[in-house]
């Protein structure tokens, strides 16, 4: 029996593919970042049996546009572009490719602090330019400073792995986890902010926590702190953190995330040579788009076979599990 797989994005790595076509699964690219129009009619005329969302919105016209869709699969963990309620409504599970790649985000918010630190991005502008600040550029050690996570789920173990030997003091906030082992917890964001020389998000988007950091949260934080988002965009008020780094309230900020996503040419970040900011491409690594497609597409075939994909796979189980 073929079944048909609809990507919106490009195709899957030429393992993942090759893999599809051993099962008998069509696969059905799609141009990046299709506008909504187009995406739902293509949807409509292929009545695809699954969907991996790899770039742009899955929205309800979208997941309604299919009568034969039974699974949606994210291409990474972030799910907060899926109309995860729609889905639930017609008991289609959404699943996120859990750990695939937490190893290559991890890796690049290490590199965007180093890169903070030591204004890497910055200095290589600047030489281009044909200046030599080896008389007036400063940087700061890691080494022995105190790291703030909020969030602790895969990316972020790994993240305290990498750190361990700047022999870093590591504060977590995350209140969804009942124990966190080995690690000091702190109950209240605001302990973080004080506490804490460099803050790297690593929690999902939800309903509860959009600009999580805002003016009150940068005027908390330690003169000198950085921050580091490789989380998602939305997590942070750019007026607010662009107030804060102009003013020097903190010392410096590594995005890989935006809101929104692209920022514009004329965004008031681009004047700030406190900021590193890299095009979301935290998962962006040979390695990671590796698992990542093949995991997606192995809990479609797994789902399809009857066996159920792991429960913390699962985001939207709790709109429609009894």
């Amino acid at each position: 029996m073929t079944r048909t797989l609809l990507l919106t994005g490009p195709e899957l790595t030429a393992d993942a593919m090759t893999h599809a076509a051993s099962h008998g699964v069509r696969v059905i690219p799609t141009t990046p970042y299709a506008p909504a129009d187009e995406l739902i009619a293509i949807i409509a005329r292929e009545q695809p049996d699954a969907i991996i969302v790899r770039q742009g919105q899955l929205t309800r016209e979208m997941i309604n546009a299919s009568a034969a869709l039974k699974i949606i699969a994210k291409h990474g963990v972030g799910y907060d572009s899926i109309d995860i309620a729609a889905a639930a409504e017609r008991q289609i599970p959404v699943t996120i490719a859990l750990g695939a790649n937490a190893q290559s985000v991890a890796e690049h918010a290490l590199a965007l602090m180093f890169s903070v630190a030591r204004q890497t991005a910055l200095l290589d502008a600047r030489m281009r330019d044909g200046h030599w600040d080896k008389a007036t550029s400063v940087g700061i050690e890691l080494s022995g400073k105190t790291l703030g996570l909020v969030g602790l789920g895969s990316i972020g173990r790994i993240l305290m792995e990498l750190v361990a030997p700047l022999r870093m003091t590591i504060k977590v906030f995350d209140p969804y986890l009942p124990e966190l082992p080995n690690v000091e917890r702190v109950d209240d964001i605001d302990d973080l902010l004080t506490s804490c020389d460099i803050i790297s998000l690593h929690c999902p988007l939800t309903e509860h926590n959009r600009n999580l950091f805002g003016a009150a949260q940068f005027k908390r934080m330690r003169p000198g702190s950085l921050l580091i988002n490789t989380a998602r965009g939305e997590l942070i008020d750019t007026e607010a953190l662009v107030h804060a780094l102009s003013t020097g309230q903190i010392a410096g900020a590594g995005l890989d995330t935006f809101n929104p996503e692209p920022p514009p040419a004329d965004s008031a970040l681009w004047g700030l040579p406190t900021l590193v900011a890299t095009p979301h491409v935290g998962a962006n690594t040979a390695e990671a788009r590796d698992r990542v497609g093949l995991l997606a597409l192995q809990q479609i075939i797994d789902f399809w076979d009857g066996i159920a994909p792991p429960p913390r796979a699962v985001v939207n189980r709790h709109l429609y599990a009894h």
